[in-house]
């Protein structure tokens, strides 16, 4: 998920002004993109526990389902300011669910001593391999030698990749409950 937060967020002003967005308009999206993470986080917490009853797993792959829809039309259909700021919305609304519900699963799968060590982990590896190599270096490496679509199918890669990881937890959530 940090992929998919950071691949679209980082290199938004870049793609934006290569596709003839003036750059005020690119900053506006990415500042846009972080202040759709308020209501969609609180949205997702909320959720998962009065409707998903605190299984997040499901939820996550919901929220990550529509991140990957948002980051397909930002990439085909993101060619106009008003676009390109709407789906970037979108965007930060639905990948910041996941990104606050897997801290909160970790520490209800796990036993409570080992709550602190659990997201720790997450933490530690989300943002040196999902934000450091991935969405910086390699997404860097990319967009250099092969272009932005290439970037954009490697961004719902990690979509993919994460939706599939989520998916794991689920049998371990109904053990839980």
């Amino acid at each position: 998920v940090y992929l998919v937060r950071y691949g679209a967020l980082d290199w938004a002003p870049t793609l934006l002004t290569e596709k003839g967005i003036d750059l005020e308009s690119a900053g506006w999206a990415y500042f846009a993109y972080e202040f759709a993470a308020i209501p969609g986080t609180l949205l997702c917490g909320w959720l998962s526990d009065k409707l998903f009853k605190g299984r997040r797993a499901i939820l996550n792959i919901i929220y990550t389902l529509f991140a990957a829809l948002f980051v397909f039309l930002y990439w085909k259909f993101g060619t106009t300011p008003t676009m390109a700021i709407t789906f970037l919305i979108c965007i930060g609304f639905f990948i910041y669910g996941p990104i606050m519900l897997l801290a909160v699963q970790a520490m209800d799968l796990v036993p409570k001593n080992a709550a602190g060590a659990a997201v720790g982990l997450i933490g530690f590896c989300t943002y040196l391999l999902g934000t450091a190599v991935f969405a910086n270096t390699v997404l860097g490496f990319v967009v250099q030698h092969w272009g932005w679509d290439v970037n954009f199918g490697f961004v719902l890669g990690g979509c993919v990749m994460a939706i599939a990881f989520m998916a794991i937890t689920i049998k371990a959530e109904k053990r839980r409950n």
